[in-house]
């Protein structure tokens, strides 16, 4: 049961109020604005041009979620990323602005020659699938994941984005149920040790399955680099979200497939992501 409304008065004041009380979040403010345009129907923009409203009926009730520590994105159903608002919720990797890094690198390294084919390793919700495809309109796609319930989103995805004719997905462990080759890999797969410290948002609500690769958080990579080897076609890049500590270990396994090896970094300027050729 959500405790009882406070009594600010607005919008504004209840933006206040609202973000106040999300002292454990990196963005209590922009929380708090994703929160009362999900509850008056409206864009964020459409908010912050126009501050002049009645706090909807079941904002609180929101706010009261959001201090439970659940993320916003499953609170609102979808997330934006890149050029798309993809649908999210419980069951599914919340799509997070660092993957962005591995969008920009494929798009710079394709520029001029879109690639025929692409393959996304663990979709998740179809984060970067569908982000790419979106990108390279000629293009036909792939994305595999092992959890049924991140692959409904996806493909609900596919079709709110409108890519849904280029897009298949694939229920499976990785590269098990492949065959063929693929112009781009891109892959996003857990890379958190087991042992270490994540906020409750993330580990009380994202899936551990989507999280976690054993205790040095490389364990999929190691699956993952030698499947990338036999799946990339000649003269292909694969690329690879990691960890920013990550980097000289996935970069060795990769070295070891016989891959040059180009390390892109994120707008904090923390290693983000491997290209490999």
């Amino acid at each position: 049961m959500a405790e009882p409304a406070p009594r600010a008065a607005g919008v504004r004041a209840a933006l206040g109020e609202a973000a106040a009380r999300f002292g454990f979040s990196e963005t209590p403010r922009l929380d708090a604005e994703l929160l009362m345009a999900h509850a008056l129907g409206i864009e964020r923009a459409a908010l912050l041009l126009d501050m002049d409203r009645a706090v909807p009926e079941g904002f609180w009730t929101l706010v009261a979620r959001r201090e439970r520590h659940e993320p916003v994105a499953y609170i609102t159903g979808s997330r934006g990323f890149w050029t798309l608002d993809l649908g999210v919720g419980p069951g599914a990797l919340v799509p997070r602005a660092d993957s962005e890094t591995l969008v920009e690198a494929a798009v710079t390294h394709f520029r001029g020659r879109a690639p025929a084919t692409l393959l996304d390793l663990g979709t998740g919700p179809g984060t970067l699938l569908l982000a790419l495809l979106d990108e390279w309109r000629g293009a036909r796609g792939v994305g595999v994941d092992r959890s049924a319930e991140a692959l409904g989103y996806a493909v609900a995805n596919a079709g709110a984005c409108g890519v849904g004719g280029r897009a298949g997905f694939v229920l499976g462990d990785w590269d098990a149920a492949l065959t063929g080759v693929f112009d781009c890999i891109v892959t996003n797969p857990p890379y958190i040790g087991t042992n270490e410290r994540l906020p409750d948002e993330v580990r009380l609500h994202e899936p551990a399955g989507a999280l976690f690769a054993g205790p040095d958080g490389l364990d999929d990579y190691r699956r993952l680099a030698p499947a990338i080897r036999r799946l990339l076609a000649p003269g292909g890049a694969a690329f690879l979200e990691i960890g920013h500590r990550q980097g000289d270990a996935v970069t060795a396994l990769l070295a070891a497939q016989g891959f040059a090896v180009t390390l892109h970094r994120d707008l904090a300027g923390r290693a983000r992501v491997l290209a490999a050729t």
